[in-house]
């Protein structure tokens, strides 16, 4: 709900605070006194085209604040502002603040954070209604109609959205899995050499670090034979100098009582010819180990080579030639497999399908049977409000397959006839003036405010009528009030006499300087200014007593 309105430097308004209440608020005032401004003003605020003509002369800047009450816990307002990285405070209300300088730039902002005016225009529409002479949002707008006959229906839309995301996900299934056989099968012949070139080979994992290690151990060998060999005939055979060791060895042994230092010469060869004896089987197992075989060499080089090679046409690594194998096996599994898959993904969507044409049937046969149930209700509206001629009809068609979505397979958009024998046509093409905001009156009346912003304001819906239609339109704004928050911009004296709250716009001028102001009027004030509004310039007797009965007669 609308809780203030403080405007600055706007066209005629120097500056203004306003305060506001819930039920029916009415606005009057004579003409030309500025009601207009203060409805641009509002319209500023919640996102309307910024035209620098609005600056009043001689300031460099205009600005408009309007504070909202803390929005329910499921207000869209909320998933809108988090979308936008916006964060409301619990117990927070919504201040919506937008200055427009006298060069055309415009800011706006909501609870002191920068938004865009495109967001701003979505937060406005939330929370207010303006049903006017050049209104195009609201109950005008047929992209909400189908939400306002769910909502007046009690239509549950909840079933058709969740078979939608159910068929939807079985045709995304099917589409991946046909891109998938598709592209396998382009592949086959690629597919069927790596697989059959791959077998052959038969590459393991982990073999070229091993290829690798046996070559470089192979290549070693080459080079050390030689010395290898040298050292063999130096320790081996009956001249060699393990063999003269322990020759020493037995030769000493037998002296090596005559003297200590003997038993210790003794001993030190004793120890020499044990290290010999090892080193003589260290160079054995290297000699094995380094064993040069060309034969073998070239069988290793030849298979590392061939791995290496494979691994660079693959675009793989070499130890994973194995995997990579497993994969293109896998694929042509796939393509062979494909045909099989393919029918039960198709069969699955079918399913899908026909569910969802099932619930979004007996969705249409919902809103078929609410829509006559709302086109009752807002043709006995239409008489008292001086449009008897006129028909309204909530036309319910099929959308193209192509067109359907969560929220069903309908269109649904409000329409008119004003006149005895012309077509049915949108409500925004054929009524005008006052009669558009008492087709509006009319059909919120109905809709009992399914589906609406907290606040509505409605700008001379009273406009060419007046007694018992006046009445009527005051006693239908009166009762949509009720639980909510209603401005009316009026100039019959029926609909002011029903206000909750009355407000005068009046203009005054020191000198050259004119200013329009608004101020809210107590009782006496009140039938003052009803009575004006019923006898013209000179407010006589008469006048304020019909003013008083009007007042009475709430």
């Amino acid at each position: 709900m609308l809780t203030n309105l403080s405007i600055r430097n706007v066209v005629l308004i120097e500056a203004l605070d306003l305060a506001f209440g819930p039920g029916l608020g009415v606005l009057t005032g004579e003409t030309g006194a500025g009601k207009s401004i203060l409805l641009d003003s509002l319209g500023l605020a919640l996102g309307a085209r910024a035209d620098s003509g609005l600056v009043r002369q001689g300031e460099a800047q205009a600005s408009v604040t309007a504070t909202f009450d803390e929005p329910d816990a499921d207000h869209p307002i909320r998933a809108a502002l988090a979308q936008n990285d916006l964060d409301i405070e619990p117990g927070e209300p919504i201040i919506i603040r937008r200055t427009l300088k006298a060069d055309g730039g415009s800011r706006a902002f909501i609870n002191d954070q920068p938004c865009s005016a495109a967001l701003l225009r979505e937060v406005g529409a939330s929370l207010v209604e303006i049903h006017g002479q050049h209104d195009d949002r609201g109950l005008l707008n047929p992209r909400g109609h189908r939400a306002l006959l769910d909502a007046f229906g009690r239509c549950d839309t909840g079933a058709v959205s969740t078979a939608h995301g159910a068929w939807r996900a079985a045709e995304a299934a099917l589409a991946q899995a046909r891109a998938d056989v598709e592209s396998a099968a382009r592949d086959r012949d690629y597919l069927e050499h790596a697989v059959a070139e791959l077998t052959t080979f038969a590459p393991e994992p982990g073999e070229e670090a091993t290829l690798a290690e046996d070559r470089a151990t192979m290549q070693k060998g080459a080079r050390l034979t030689e010395d290898l060999v040298a050292v063999a005939e130096f320790l081996d055979g009956s001249e060699g100098g393990l063999a003269r060791l322990r020759q020493a060895a037995r030769r000493l042994d037998r002296i090596a009582v005559e003297h200590p230092m003997l038993a210790e010469a003794l001993a030190a060869l004793d120890r020499a010819v044990i290290e010999a004896s090892e080193a003589e089987d260290h160079l054995t197992a290297a000699n094995e180990a380094l064993s040069f075989d060309p034969a073998r060499l070239d069988s290793i080089e030849t298979r590392l080579f061939e791995m290496r090679a494979l691994a660079r046409k693959h675009q793989v690594q070499p130890d994973d030639l194995a995997a990579f194998q497993a994969e293109m096996e896998s694929k042509l599994q796939r393509i062979d497999a494909g045909e099989e898959g393919l029918a039960s993904l198709e069969a699955d969507l079918k399913t899908k399908a026909q569910a969802y044409a099932q619930v979004a049937q007996t969705l249409t046969a919902q809103r078929v049977a609410a829509a006559k149930r709302l086109d009752t209700a807002v043709a006995s509206e239409l008489a008292p409000l001086k449009l008897d001629a006129a028909r309204f009809r909530t036309a319910v068609a099929p959308l193209d397959e192509a067109q359907w979505g969560p929220q069903g397979a309908d269109r649904v958009e409000f329409e008119i006839s004003t006149n005895p024998g012309a077509p049915f046509a949108p409500l925004v093409k054929i009524a005008s003036g006052g009669e558009l905001s008492r087709f509006i009156l009319a059909l919120k009346v109905a809709l009992a405010q399914e589906g609406g912003a907290d606040t509505m304001i409605f700008d001379e819906i009273d406009r060419g009528v007046g007694g018992a239609v006046a009445s009527a339109i005051g006693d239908r704004l009166a009762r949509l009030a009720q639980g909510s928050q209603l401005l009316v911009v009026t100039h019959s004296p029926q609909v002011a006499a029903r206000g909750a709250a009355h407000m005068l716009i009046a203009k005054s001028s020191e000198g050259t300087v004119t200013r329009t102001g608004v101020r809210p009027l107590d009782p006496t004030e009140r039938r003052e200014e009803i009575a004006r509004m019923l006898s013209g310039a000179e407010i006589t007797v008469e006048a304020r007593a019909q003013a008083g009965r009007l007042l009475e007669g709430v």
